[in-house]
């Protein structure tokens, strides 16, 4: 028999604030909610930057925080908000027996190096050559240009003490629906009684800014919701997010006395090429199971859609199909009000989902176009879908527990 996951610790810091009632306060008590946008500093590109963060309430020594990055600082603050939340924060028998699984993609670069790359490849008389030059002379001792992504996790291990077996993944979205999803699968298989799983990304760096812009995906402009920038050629608005969740088997849990938020549910994911029709007919057969498991709960939809097209115009097309057939009461588009978080990405909707059942409410639109509609009635199941801005489709469910 498999176990349940319950939802018991949630830690969350972005350009809305730092913790669970702000982000509350802003997407569902705000009359009009309204995202933190900063338009100016890497214009023409919009990105909604962290909120000040006071590192010392969570990373005690300044010999820690120096030596990480602003993208390690976050995650790791974050995920201490979860442990605090949780209330294992300190317990270090709990907590050495407390597994890890993270999302994380490549660390803050060496800017000064990338920016002589590129300003002398053009003029180069051989450019291979000269980049070979210069990777050779110019990298750091770790020969990678960029911080690798499982320091996140080794900080949280060195700072909160959370020494369970630890597992890092890179790659987008998919990446943050797996961490989820291997967490949860672990619970249910008795492979373990309490993870800490989420993921962390910082906006303002010029670096990821420039892959966006390379890549063709990044929004300019004034900002706009998701589903009116496919019309105007579409585009991604970067956020600032750190995400981390507590899931734990509910006996582990009622043992402790620990109080649940929600119950995490079958969480799935999958892969397409993205050729039309694809991405839609992979999230249909993962929305049939989710719909199966949610029973008669009334159910709405928190999505990542990111603003690309024509992907963004596919999953609409796909949503309205839903709620066109009475199969989902509404949707919201996280990246709204908190920008694409990419990595963080599941985790977030993982935790607004469950915040919003253990409150009895649901969220406001951010959505001018009109297609995001109010609740009547708070559901009492959320399903969570992510389409990664490239590749992978990932679905899951989050129930109030009765």
């Amino acid at each position: 028999m498999t176990r349940e996951v319950w939802i018991t610790g949630i830690g969350m810091t972005s350009s809305l604030g730092e913790g669970l009632d702000a982000h509350w306060q802003a997407m569902a008590e705000a009359e009009h909610p309204t995202p933190v946008i900063d338009t100016t500093t890497f214009a023409p590109y919009p990105v909604h930057p962290m909120v000040p963060l006071d590192f010392s309430q969570q990373i005690p020594k300044g010999g820690d925080r120096r030596q990480m990055e602003n993208w390690q600082r976050v995650g790791t603050y974050t995920a201490g908000l979860a442990l605090d939340d949780a209330g294992i924060a300190g317990n270090l028998e709990l907590l050495s027996n407390t597994n890890m699984v993270v999302a994380a993609a490549g660390g803050e670069r060496d800017l000064a190096v990338d920016q002589t790359i590129l300003e002398g490849v053009g003029a180069a008389e051989s450019p291979e050559e000269f980049i070979n030059e210069r990777l050779s002379n110019d990298l750091r001792p770790t020969l990678f240009l960029a911080q690798l992504p499982n320091l996140v996790a080794g900080n949280i291990a060195i700072v909160h003490k959370v020494t369970g077996s630890s597992r890092t993944f890179m790659g987008e979205e998919l990446a943050s629906v797996s961490a989820v999803e291997i967490a949860a699968r672990r619970i249910r298989a008795d492979q373990g009684d309490i993870f800490l799983a989420g993921g962390a990304i910082i906006a303002e760096r010029k670096d990821v800014l420039l892959v966006m812009s390379g890549a063709g995906w990044a929004w300019t402009g004034e900002p706009a919701s998701v589903w009116a920038r496919p019309e105007k050629g579409g585009g991604i608005i970067l956020g600032s997010v750190g995400t981390f969740l507590v899931l734990e088997a509910r006996e582990h849990a009622e043992a402790r006395g620990a109080k649940p938020y929600a119950r995490l549910g079958t969480v799935l994911s999958g892969r397409s090429r993205r050729e039309p029709g694809q991405a839609a007919e992979i999230a249909a057969e993962q929305f049939a199971a989710i719909r199966k498991e949610a029973g008669d709960r009334r159910l709405a939809m928190l999505t990542s859609a990111s603003g690309l097209s024509p992907l963004t115009q596919e999953e609409q097309g796909f949503l309205a199909g839903l709620i066109a057939r009475g199969e989902l009461d509404t949707v919201r588009a996280v990246p709204n009000m908190l920008g694409t978080s990419v990595e963080a990405t599941f985790p977030s909707m993982v935790g607004l989902a469950a915040l919003a059942l253990s409150r009895k409410g649901f969220y406001r639109p951010a959505d001018d176009t009109g297609f995001e509609t109010p609740v009547t009635e708070a559901p009492t199941a959320i399903a969570v879908n992510s389409w990664g801005n490239w590749r992978g489709e990932g679905m899951g469910l989050v129930e109030a527990i009765d």
